[in-house]
């Protein structure tokens, strides 16, 4: 049954709205993407060279595979309430290992219900939760390292950039007009938010105070909830500017960049538009594999490279602060 969800707002509730950025909640809709055999118009891209990856690494029948079926209902323990406005995910991973084992067979049993049987691991999570919690965040742990690390930086500039975009709405319109933009589903009328099309009720019985708004990647073009006390409601919405997230980006003007970090440095910022390997880097430009080592030793330690282990690869990415700096030189 589809219901009209109306949630109320005190001024102490409208007081605690907040954003957040969430790693662990784009790790159920991107897990759930790379199984689906739909071309995806948006995230094609990173598919093709994730989900290699991910199948080498055996993910694609390990434990998160039983705890996040294609469709439908993940279990809530996977996507604690940040605690701050941007989380690390090794922080959040530590918030699920901790999940009290009442909550992990509460949300266990709701999954069954959905799914009609528990797989072979989730019967033996129900049993013992404490014991497999630190299998099941160890799997967490190398699928980010896998699939979003290496692109986290690019991630986190279009979630970043929704939040700045809905942080101006307020101070311009006010909160009103920011939850009646969320998402055509969502409304605000007064005291009330309402969320259309929603399968359960949405009270402040069965949440806690507040509201925490989190922008995702992968999460669309429907919403997705969250309601366990005593945790504020979390309400994840598609973020502004997904749409242009893995177009390739011109890179102009970087002649005066050159001149601060030298060319090899600077062609091999240019070319990591895409995560890559040294082996991979050394192709592209014909810089020697040697030179390119050298380059991306120097760039990680200046902080504008990162580094990824991909099973027997290491993927190099731009940080947040390359894409930056390649943004202002490109002006």
């Amino acid at each position: 049954m589809v219901v009209l969800a109306e949630l109320a707002f005190s001024a102490s509730d409208l007081a605690q709205v907040r954003f957040a950025v969430s790693p662990m909640w784009e790790v159920a809709p991107s897990f759930r993407l790379l199984r689906s055999a739909a071309a995806h118009p948006v995230h094609r891209p990173w598919v093709d060279q994730v989900r290699p990856r991910v199948v080498a690494a055996g993910l694609d029948r390990g434990w998160l595979s039983e705890l996040i079926p294609p469709s439908g209902y993940v279990p809530d323990f996977l996507n604690p309430a940040p605690t701050g406005p941007a989380p690390t995910p090794g922080a959040e991973r530590e918030a699920i290992q901790a999940s009290p084992a009442d909550r992990v067979r509460q949300d266990l049993d709701h999954l069954a219900r959905h799914q009609g049987i528990l797989g072979p691991r989730l019967r033996t999570l129900r049993a013992d939760p404490q014991a497999c919690l630190a299998k099941v965040t160890e799997e967490m742990e190398t699928y980010w390292e896998l699939a979003l690390a290496p692109y986290w930086a690019r991630i986190q500039t279009v979630l970043d950039a929704d939040i700045f975009y809905r942080a101006r709405t307020v101070a311009e319109y006010g909160a009103g007009r920011l939850l009646n933009d969320l998402h055509t589903s969502v409304s605000w009328d007064d005291t009330v938010l309402r969320i259309a099309r929603r399968k359960q009720p949405l009270t402040r019985s069965t949440a806690g105070t507040g509201l925490l708004l989190i922008p995702s990647a992968f999460t669309g073009p429907g919403l997705r909830t969250r309601t366990t006390l005593p945790d504020p409601p979390q309400l994840v919405y598609p973020a502004r500017g997904v749409g242009s997230l893995w177009q390739a980006r011109p890179i102009t003007r970087v002649v005066a960049l050159s001149a601060v970090l030298g060319r090899s440095r600077t062609l091999l910022l240019t070319e990591l538009d895409t995560p890559a390997s040294t082996t991979q880097l050394a192709q592209r430009t014909g810089l020697s594999p040697a030179g390119v080592s050298q380059c991306l030793t120097a760039l990680r330690n200046a902080g504008l490279v990162s580094a990824h282990r991909a099973g027997r690869s290491v993927l190099y990415a731009r940080t947040t602060a390359a894409e930056t700096l390649l943004k202002a030189a490109s002006a």
